[in-house]
């Protein structure tokens, strides 16, 4: 069963434009009521280890813990949901502290009051 703040490789096929596409790693944002539910879709932030310092993207480096191997950036302007068949695998969690920093910086963008 999937858990907020996972770090999860997904298959995201051809991108359009400027948007996240192939095999990519990525943090799972949806709230674990969803995810309790055994939903099929889920909100990801894609990673990438191409840390630009843009306001709407959080750093994380790697650890033990959420199975990263170089110090990447949460895109959170690249928030999507996609279906849990493109899960190709897991890596780890990225923790509490961090999934709260990616979910402020996606209420920021969406203007979301929390």
């Amino acid at each position: 069963m999937l858990t907020s703040g996972d770090v999860v490789d997904l298959d995201l096929g051809l991108p359009q434009g400027r948007e996240a596409g192939f095999r990519h790693p990525a943090v799972v944002v949806s709230a674990q009521r969803i995810l309790s539910a055994e939903t099929s879709v889920v909100h990801v932030v894609p990673l990438t280890s191409t840390v630009r310092g843009f306001h709407s993207e959080i750093t994380i480096g790697p650890d033990e813990h959420n199975g990263l191997t170089a110090r990447s950036a949460a895109q959170c302007q690249h928030l999507r949901a996609v279906s849990t068949g493109r899960i190709v695998s897991a890596r780890g969690n990225v923790g509490a502290a961090v999934l709260a920093q990616i979910r402020e910086t996606i209420g920021i963008m969406l203007d979301i009051s929390i």
